[in-house]
């Protein structure tokens, strides 16, 4: 996978831990797209990391949430909150240090949690980049 300059600069906070990594494998598993990691690590955010990622519509949605939270699961990480389940417009999986948001299309173009942290290194994925 081609990397920008702002994408390398995230190995500069350390290596990307296996529930992170976890947690977008599940995604991509679920045919995700626009899977984005944010590493927020060296920006003073609440959370060491952000994956945004979208679904075709509200089944996707809900299947991608379940399988994140289900692969987490299996290696001992539960969600502390878990918002957004039920309208499967946007689903919130907080693990402290991973916060997770799985959009539907026309919600994550309005909401454009992409550019509120712009200055953090982020990562592009897609389902054949893996």
């Amino acid at each position: 996978m081609a990397r920008t300059d702002a994408q390398r600069a995230e190995h500069d906070s350390g290596p990307i831990p296996d529930d992170v990594r976890a947690a977008v494998d599940a995604a991509l598993d679920r045919k995700a797209t626009r899977v984005t990691l944010m590493d927020l690590r060296g920006v003073g955010a609440f959370a060491d990391f952000f994956l945004i990622c979208t679904g075709t519509n509200i089944r996707q949605v809900q299947a991608i949430a379940d399988a994140i939270e289900e692969k987490l699961k299996a290696e001992g990480h539960r969600p502390a909150h878990v918002e957004g389940y039920d309208r499967a417009e946007w689903i919130l999986l907080d693990y402290f240090d991973l916060i997770v948001h799985v959009f539907t299309p026309d919600t994550r173009e309005f909401y454009a949690l992409d550019r509120l942290w712009g200055t953090a290194p982020r990562t592009e994925l897609a389902v054949d980049a893996r």
